[in-house]
């Protein structure tokens, strides 16, 4: 009877055990050693902050709003905001965690830098009807973290010193620094003028065309370059939002603008002097506004109308050409590309004229590939002898589905080889290496 106890009393200390290892130590959050859970300072999502106040270790207070689902400065200036800017610090505000309580009921913010705060970063989220605000103070001994609190509390705390750079945000921080506002993808001229020269291109379809100072093709992705540079393009700081005397700063006369059209619509930069830290004044023409640039802008804005000229020599390709003619001296050969029939029939290339005959046609595909591939080296200018009035070679091809047809004639002088267009002005200098492999390849289809 004695044992029968014993084992009821260490039953039932078994079973009491188990209970609480269950129902204590198994709810217990478990952390890393040393590591201790932090507390989120808000309980809120950066999606739903509509209003900020931000004011700075210098002390100047700017007012976002958001509308539409975009920010917008209201004060100290009515301005667009940089976007990116702003969702940073909505987004550091919905995330920000204390790394370590200082003091719970702090008696003497002086010795944290709070007694007067550094930054003082303020939001409302939708409905709230008052701003919640944190302060910053000093940095700690070690310069990890910052001292800090909210406004309505005495509680110190301690945040990551790296979101000083985040929330202490000037105005000109805040506000959108693109230097011109458009849409790009209905961008389809541009216009660039100096005191020497004016260029100007135009876009038909998907193609850009040179129009000043000659008619050309355009090198596509040179002209996108560009409007991408003016799109992405960035005061550097702001000079005055009311210009009162454009011509301290260059800008009644500019030395230099840029011009997008979208049809109706244009939007034009002016780049005038430079300004005492090296940079350069400029404008949008539409704002009374004057800011600087770098000056690596103006350097591109100025380059010469060939830099933004096509430099293929041929528009087609050996998978879409049909036709070609090839005139060397008083010899003329035409070939054409025959189409396939049957069963994984491929289509082939067959000499036309003077005779008919098959080609071979690895070496046709060869010849193809250099000749397409030839691309301008630099522009001859209008005096240079070019050899082009006796050409030595001329190749005439119709492609994608005979639809199109372009003409190009080949010239030497002396060492150098030329190419010219039909209906394209300007001569193109060529590698001479390239060209001489071009004409291997032909002598190879005899």
């Amino acid at each position: 009877m004695r044992g029968f106890r014993s084992t009821l009393v260490l039953l039932a200390i078994l079973i009491g055990l188990v209970a609480y290892i269950y129902f204590v130590e198994s709810r217990k959050t478990t952390t890393p050693a040393g590591e201790e859970a932090k507390q989120k300072v808000f309980s809120v999502a950066a999606d739903k902050i509509v209003e900020l106040s931000v004011k700075p270790a210098s002390g100047e207070e700017t007012v976002l709003k958001r509308a539409d689902g975009s920010w917008q400065i209201v004060q100290p200036v009515q301005s667009a905001a940089d976007q990116a800017e702003v969702s940073g610090i909505t987004t550091n505000l919905a995330t920000l965690e204390i790394q370590r309580v200082v003091d719970e009921n702090a008696g003497d913010l002086k010795q944290y830098g709070l007694a007067e705060p550094r930054v003082d970063v303020g939001f409302k989220a939708t409905g709230d009807k008052d701003f919640h605000h944190l302060l910053i103070g000093d940095k700690t001994a070690t310069g990890g973290d910052l001292y800090a609190r909210l406004q309505s509390r005495k509680k110190v705390f301690l945040v990551s010193a790296f979101l000083e750079s985040t929330f202490s945000r000037s105005t000109f921080d805040l506000r959108d620094k693109a230097v011109l506002t458009f849409d790009r993808n209905r961008v389809d001229s541009v216009a660039l003028a100096s005191l020497d020269k004016k260029v100007e291109l135009a876009k038909s379809g998907e193609d850009w065309s040179l129009t000043r100072p000659i008619e050309a093709r355009a090198d596509f992705g040179a002209v996108e370059g560009l409007i991408g540079r003016l799109q992405t393009a960035q005061m550097k700081s702001l000079v005055t939002t009311e210009a009162k005397d454009l011509e301290e700063y260059g800008l009644d006369k500019p030395d230099l603008s840029a011009t997008l059209g979208a049809g109706s619509a244009r939007a034009t930069l002016q780049i005038g002097k430079k300004a005492p830290d090296g940079t350069l004044y400029a404008r949008d023409a539409s704002r009374p506004l004057v800011f600087t640039v770098e000056a690596g802008l103006a350097d591109e804005l100025e380059k010469p109308s060939d830099d933004y000229r096509r430099k293929d020599v041929f528009e087609f390709r050996p998978y879409n050409a049909n036709r070609l003619e090839i005139t060397r001296g008083t010899d003329t050969l035409v070939f054409e590309k025959t189409e396939a029939s049957g069963k994984d029939a491929t289509e082939k290339w067959r000499q036309v004229s003077p005779a008919a005959r098959e080609v071979d046609g690895p070496k046709m595909d060869e010849f193809l590939t250099k000749l397409t591939n030839l691309r301008t080296q630099s522009w001859a200018a209008a005096s240079a002898k070019t050899g082009l009035d006796k050409p030595v070679l001329t190749a005439s091809a119709r492609f994608d589905d005979g639809k199109r047809l372009e003409r190009v004639a080949f010239g030497k002088a002396g060492p150098d080889v030329y190419a010219s267009r039909t209906g394209e002005a300007g001569a193109a200098k060529l590698d001479s290496v390239e060209f001489d492999a071009v004409m291997k390849a032909l002598d190879a289809l005899k």
